[in-house]
């Protein structure tokens, strides 16, 4: 392993080097690179290493930072100086705000200098906030992959084409609004993508690149494309999705490459023939086959709308001032009638985790949804915007309501809402409508009634229970005011369960409030009904108390005493200046307040269980899940054929949005480096309607091929939301009130054996290898673990591209845990043995490289099998036709 650490230059004293540890060794600048960009303080690592080993730092061929980075400004003055240098990296993205989003880097420009870096091939600056194009790119002669995403440019340089060795260009995700003529001057491009834009126009010079296999223009403006395309005839893929266009050329159909011409959600009534029979073409979401509608029906009708239906993975699409339908693949509708907006607006939308943090649940509150994002925020726009969620159906449906939630950024607020169950799927959805795009979720609130109160005065009564009323005098205010009025119900059975007393009663929970601070000038009269089996002829009134609670339903006092009691058969009526929590409680009990308070805590607490469960076919993967107690017995039937695990967990009583961790234990462990992992635990947020599940594979260090692991998993109570009652918290100090659960996990004895799992790296001795054909080159062990050395921190997406499924990318991360060189390693040995019998597994991997923004990987690999064609065509005409010979000839070692 330690050879394998020095060909990859990663070696243990770069990795837990900090800022104030001693300068970096040699070590780090193996084989002239440096992959800097994992490291929070990278820039003040290379300015270390640059002050102290300069001559070695100047030989760096290829470097990778983050824009994030504090101190990228002053790593930027060093960067002309390294002359050799051929792959640079200034990516941001690698920090999150408090919403999960990824925060761009703070570069801006680049120094005047910076085109002195002749030998620069490979330039990566995206997800920055770069509003100019850097004229100093421009002087960059051997530039062959330039990726600018996610940036602010509004258009490219007119003297663009003078790169002209560029053979990869992304700029997705910027504002450009038009392109530059020298476009078509780029000779040798081979990939050019411009999604997600404001392009409405493009020039006929794009027709002249003629190398070009894969372009992409999806997610812009354009109301038709130049019949100059037909000359692109190496293109292979062609993206044309979610634009305006009404027309396309039928010359398309005979570009001989072609393998995908993706034209969905445009406005193409009619598309020719010739391209319509081809088979790979796309077409949904566009109003085929319908007739041009009239100015009349326009106004009159909105099924003619444009509708959108966007696929997994995509998260932006166009709006124009025709408005449009749209449908996201997680279920969630659109409706922005003609009008809405006044130009094109492009909208980018994903969905959050919520975090108790910042999604505040009021008492009684219940969420239903996860957290949407939708921007731009704060464009307003001219018409309201639908909006349809798709949420969990609450369990009491009779005492709260559902509502859509929005955040401004510094508020949540109600939005008026109505839902529906849809017939077929029998889903519920919440529809609300907007002016302006923020945060959205769905919850279940306490039904609430409101009214505004002239001076005139008014009545305000409950839908829940019409018994309970609120009268308003004449004179009671000056100016009108709003009231908003809740009730929640509480059972006998719940009293006398929670209390541990036969004899007491309450009637439902009333809760006032208003939007004014004053009082009320007169008071105002409440009508309560009597607790159950209590009526005004059997009436003890020394065991009748009414009670005032807080905002926060901290503290409850015994104002009986305080107000004038007026009893009829079966209501109690009195008086009040002031709006909060109002109970009516008949009992024989002294101390009142306290058994309220114990009362209300409880009917917000939730009674659950803890699942862990192990999957039958891999004891590795464990399924962790906090269930409410009426659903246990589902959920395991549901589960129950693919797992296997112990009973679950006694019960505990958890608040809506209350933290707990899982944390495994006795020989047990799990990926310390998992953004959920907390102090080496797993964290978890608990919702009583969401799934509170998470399934992730643990590890052992114990070894065992000899003996199986017998361990647990304990589940702690973590932060306490705001709105906890202060005594509950008080309880849950120290370490023993902060364990909840512990349950048996067990990882079986390891059986000897020789297939996908058995992971022939650990003792890193590589069978022999030969990826691809004689024809095209073989791609060697020698050549993987070269490849190796140019992978970094983002081989997960790598293996991803590469066909791998998840759970094996996380199966390989906590096997090789803390050792970036054996994961990388195991991901891509794991491949290639997947894969060796595929004749196409090479080209499936320059594709993967390309797609997971490594262009310079894949200039590698094409350029071992350039030479791999090479030797072969010599061996043939070395030898005749004799292929035998030609394939230990092709192989090649780097």
């Amino acid at each position: 392993m330690q050879k394998m650490a020095e060909l990859l230059g990663l070696k243990d004293e770069c990795r837990e080097g900090t800022s104030g540890a001693p300068a970096l060794t040699g070590s780090c600048l193996a084989d002239n690179r440096l992959n800097l960009d994992v490291y929070p303080d990278g820039c003040h690592r290379f300015l270390q290493l640059f002050k102290k080993q300069q001559g070695e730092v100047v030989q760096v061929e290829f470097l990778r930072l983050s824009s994030n980075d504090c101190l990228l400004d002053t790593a930027l003055g060093s960067l002309p100086h390294l002359k050799h240098l051929k792959s640079l990296v200034l990516k941001g993205g690698h920090a999150r705000d408090e919403f999960g989003s990824y925060q761009h880097g703070s570069l801006t420009s680049l120094p005047p200098d910076f085109g002195n870096l002749r030998c620069l091939t490979h330039l990566d600056l995206s997800f920055n906030r770069l509003s100019t194009f850097p004229s100093c790119i421009l002087h960059l002669p051997s530039l062959r992959v330039l990726l600018v995403s996610h940036n602010s440019l509004v258009t490219l340089p007119k003297d663009f084409g003078c790169l002209s060795k560029l053979t990869f260009f992304s700029a997705m995700k910027n504002q450009l609004k038009d392109l530059p003529q020298s476009i078509g001057e780029l000779s040798m491009l081979q990939d050019l993508d411009l999604s997600e834009n404001a392009l409405e126009l493009v020039p006929d010079e794009v027709g002249n690149l003629h190398n070009c296999t894969e372009l992409d223009l999806s997610g812009n403006r354009l109301l038709s494309i130049p019949d100059s395309l037909a000359n692109l005839k190496s293109l292979r893929r062609l993206h044309l999705h979610s634009n305006l266009l009404v027309t396309v050329p039928a010359s398309l159909a005979s570009l001989p490459n072609l393998s995908r011409l993706d034209l969905q959600n445009n406005c193409l009534r009619a598309i020719p023939a010739e391209i319509q029979t081809l088979p790979f073409v796309h077409v949904r979401g566009n109003p085929l086959g319908e007739a041009e509608p009239s100015l009349q029906a326009e106004k009159s009708s909105t099924r003619r709308l444009k509708r959108l239906f966007l696929a997994p993975g995509e998260d932006s699409f166009t709006v124009t001032p025709e408005g449009c339908r749209v449908v996201l693949a997680c279920g969630i509708h659109f409706y922005f009638p003609p009008g809405a907006a006044s130009d094109p607006l492009r909208i980018y939308f994903r969905s959050l985790v919520p975090d108790p943090q910042w999604v505040k649940l009021k008492h009684h509150d219940v969420l239903l949804s996860g957290v949407l994002e939708l921007q731009p925020h704060g464009v307003q726009f001219q018409q309201e915007v639908q909006i349809w969620m798709p949420y969990v159906s609450p369990q009491t449906p009779h005492q709260h309501e559902v509502v859509v939630r929005t955040f401004s950024g510094q508020s949540w607020s109600d939005l008026k809402t109505r839902v529906k169950q849809k017939r077929k799927s029998k889903k519920c959805v919440a529809r609300c409508c907007v002016l302006h795009f923020s945060w959205f979720l769905v919850v279940s609130r306490l039904v609430q009634n409101e009214c505004k109160v002239p001076a005139e005065g008014t009545l305000l009564f409950s839908s829940v229970d019409p018994n309970i009323k609120v009268i308003f005098p004449p004179g009671v205010t000056k100016e009108p005011r709003s009231v908003k009025l809740q009730v929640l119900p509480v059972s006998v059975e719940e009293i006398q369960e929670i209390t541990a007393s036969a004899g007491c009663r309450a009637s439902p929970l009333l809760y006032l409030s208003q939007d004014s601070t004053v009082d009320f000038l007169k008071p105002v009269r409440i009508q309560l009904p009597l607790p159950p089996g209590v009526t005004g002829l059997n009436l003890d009134r020394s065991r009748l108390h009414i009670l005032h609670g807080d905002l926060e339903g901290q503290t409850w006092n015994d104002i009986t005493s305080e107000v004038v009691l007026e009893f009829t058969h079966l209501y109690a009526v009195f008086e009040v200046t002031h709006f909060s929590w109002y109970w009516l409680w008949y009992t024989t009990k002294t101390y009142i307040g306290g058994i309220a308070k114990k009362v209300y805590e409880r009917l917000r607490l939730y009674q659950v269980n803890f699942i862990v469960l192990q999957r039958k076919k891999d004891p590795e993967q464990v399924l962790l899940q906090c269930v409410p107690k009426h659903k246990v017995d589902p959920v395991l039937k549901k589960l129950q054929d693919r797992y296997r695990g112990p009973e679950p967990s006694d019960l505990v009583e958890m608040f809506e949005g209350e933290q707990f961790f899982a944390a495994f234990e006795r020989g047990i462990s799990i990926d310390m480096d998992r953004p959920d992992c907390v102090d080496g635990r797993l964290s978890f947020i608990f919702y009583s309607h969401l799934k509170n599940m998470k399934e992730i594979y643990v590890t052992s260090p114990v070894d065992r091929k000899d003996q199986a692991v017998k361990g647990q998993v304990s589940f702690y109570r973590g932060a306490v939301p705001d709105s906890i009652p202060e005594d509950a918290s008080r309880r849950r100090k120290g370490p023993d009130s902060l364990w909840l659960a512990t349950l048996p996990v067990k990882l079986p004895q390891l059986k000897p054996r020789w297939d996908e799992n058995s992971y022939p790296l650990r003792g890193f001795s590589f069978p022999p290898l030969n990826l691809g054909n004689a024809e095209t080159g073989y791609l060697t062990q020698a050549n993987l673990l070269s490849i190796a050395r140019r992978v970094g921190a983002d081989w997960q997406s790598i293996g991803l591209n590469l066909g791998l499924t998840y759970q094996q990318i996380e199966r390989i991360g906590y096997n090789n845990r803390e050792d970036l060189n054996k994961q990388i390693l195991d991901m891509l040995f794991s491949w290639a043995q997947q894969n060796s019998e595929d004749p196409d597994c090479v080209s499936k991997l320059i594709t993967a490289m390309k797609e997971s923004g490594r262009q310079d990987i894949a200039d590698e690999v094409e350029a071992i099998i350039e030479l791999g064609r090479q030797k072969y065509s010599e061996s043939i005409r070395r030898v005749g036709l004799g292929q035998e010979s030609s394939t230990e000839d092709s192989t090649i070692a780097m």
